[in-house]
């Protein structure tokens, strides 16, 4: 999947700094979450089902 221009629902990470290094967007949709780099938005999207996204989130939680 390729992206899809800015707007539309994209956040950016609130852990993505202003230097413009490591910087991910997230979007959520009806069928789970969309995840790209926010520095090469028209290319690859990672797209997580509800399951993997939450396994996802529940992972950092041990750190």
């Amino acid at each position: 999947m390729r992206g899809q221009g800015d707007g539309m629902g994209w956040r950016k990470s609130s852990y993505s700094g202003t230097a413009g290094a490591n910087c991910v967007e997230v979007r959520f949709t009806g069928t789970g979450v969309h995840v790209r780099d926010s520095k090469n938005r028209p290319g690859p999207i990672v797209h997580f089902g509800p399951a993997a996204w939450r396994g996802f989130l529940d992972s950092g939680q041990s750190r």
